[in-house]
């Protein structure tokens, strides 16, 4: 047992400072749009730590930066690392499989939500009004 949690932290280790990437052609397209978007939020988590240790000297460019690359290296080894980029892949492959509905179509089921919930507005602004007057003139409310 504690062989494998000994051999287990070791090779999360290795990963982490492994270089290559795990299956390079397979889910191309979704591990950059989720490595991007990873790092987004480090850019805006390093921009908000700089702005937080305003006049801290250096300490308000040597922590932001630090946090930077170390962000920026763990989204990276995160959609490569085997589980998570496996997982990555497979969501790849079933959005390919979807049936995405053509332009004409995306307009008329838009079109159909708005129109809804509009009607869905007046409606519920009907039940507010009729419970409203009914309420004050109990004396419910003034």
């Amino acid at each position: 047992m504690s062989k494998q949690k000994a051999m287990s932290a070791s090779s999360i280790v290795g990963e982490i400072f492994h270089v290559g990437l795990y299956k390079p052609t397979q889910g191309r397209i979704t591990r950059q749009v989720t490595c991007a978007s990873v790092w987004i939020v480090v850019l805006l988590a390093t921009f908000k730590l700089y702005q937080t240790l305003y006049d801290a000297g250096e300490w308000q460019y040597i922590a932001p930066f630090a946090l930077l690359i170390v962000g920026f290296w763990a989204a990276y080894r995160t959609v490569n690392y085997a589980k998570f980029a496996d997982f990555l892949i497979a969501v790849e492959a079933e959005m390919n499989k979807v049936s995405w509905p053509s332009w004409a179509e995306l307009v008329r089921s838009s079109i159909v939500v708005i129109f809804v919930i509009l009607f869905l507005a007046a409606v519920l602004f009907g039940y507010d009004t009729v419970w409203r007057i009914i309420f004050t003139y109990l004396g419910v409310l003034k």
